[in-house]
């Protein structure tokens, strides 16, 4: 018997069998393409002949394919369900928290420990210390599989038994970082406006953001606090930096629609009454 099955070699898949296999752990592995399978098998990985061997191969099942919609496709048959019952269950698929909350019910229809996750990272930064990977739902199934998940992120948080903590904070974290590329794209062209460096700047960002996370992290604080009344930048000041956003870009003669979107939220809030107050009274306009 393997120490883990993991099902779906794509990039994120393959990526998490090979760092299972570096860290000395027995692994069995299968997917729809066996040739996939064949550099991992080089390296000691078992190739399964079909889903219900792999999953019976092992006391932990790792699914990591592009979507539930497919999981269920793999997972949902009689056989792989008999193979199931009594072990555990880690879904690494990119879902939705509702979807985590359906996976979660059909595993705890076929006796099924469960345990749903979500990588914020990529492909290459699987294995590395400073990765993270979410998980969320039963207790004993991250216990059971703790040891196995360090191997492949050096930071490995339980959100807790709501299943759906996983996704939802993967979710928020997206958001995060899409909304700072969107903001880091526009950067770009205000740079390039001016003929300077784009990569240059790139690199300036890099070194800036443990002071940009701790800006974060205080207006995470006044949110959940609710408290807003002592500004340490207020609505109204940050309207008049968003302002010269559009400004510049009018004068460059470079797209606008990023600042524009966000003076639109900013005038919003202003208007509502919330110049005065913290930045993160933003969320107001939002709720």
């Amino acid at each position: 018997m393997s120490d883990v099955t993991v099902i779906g070699l794509g990039p994120m898949g393959a990526a998490l069998a090979q760092a299972l296999l570096r860290n000395g752990h027995r692994v069995t592995v299968w997917n729809r393409t066996a040739e996939r399978a064949e550099p991992l098998v080089r390296e000691g990985a078992i190739l399964a002949p079909n889903p219900a061997s792999a999953v019976a191969a092992s006391p932990v099942t790792i699914v990591c394919v592009a979507n539930y919609k497919i999981s269920y496709s793999v997972m949902d048959t009689p056989e792989v369900a008999a193979a199931l019952a009594g072990r555990v269950l880690v879904q690494l698929s990119t879902g939705t928290p509702q979807e985590a909350r359906d996976n979660a019910a059909w595993a705890l229809e076929r006796e099924v420990d469960y345990l749903d996750g979500a990588i914020p990272a990529t492909p290459p930064q699987i294995g590395r210390p400073e990765t993270t990977i979410f998980t969320s739902g039963s207790t004993s199934a991250y216990e059971k599989s703790e040891a196995l998940l360090k191997s492949l992120a050096g930071n490995v948080p339980y959100l807790g038994e709501k299943v759906s903590a996983a996704s939802t904070t993967d979710l928020a974290f997206l958001s995060t970082l899409f909304g700072s590329m969107m903001g880091f794209f526009h950067a770009a062209r205000i740079i390039e406006s001016d003929g300077l460096r784009v990569d240059e700047f790139g690199s300036m960002i890099s070194s800036l953001s443990p002071a940009m996370g701790e800006m974060i992290k205080y207006e995470g604080d006044m949110i959940h606090a609710d408290t807003f009344e002592q500004p340490q930048s207020s609505l109204n000041t940050c309207l008049v930096t968003v302002k010269m956003f559009v400004e510049q870009a009018r004068d460059a003669g470079i797209n606008a629609e990023f600042p524009t979107f966000a003076l639109g939220l900013f005038q919003k809030a202003v208007d509502s009454g919330y110049g005065n107050e913290e930045l993160g009274a933003l969320i107001k306009v939002l709720r």
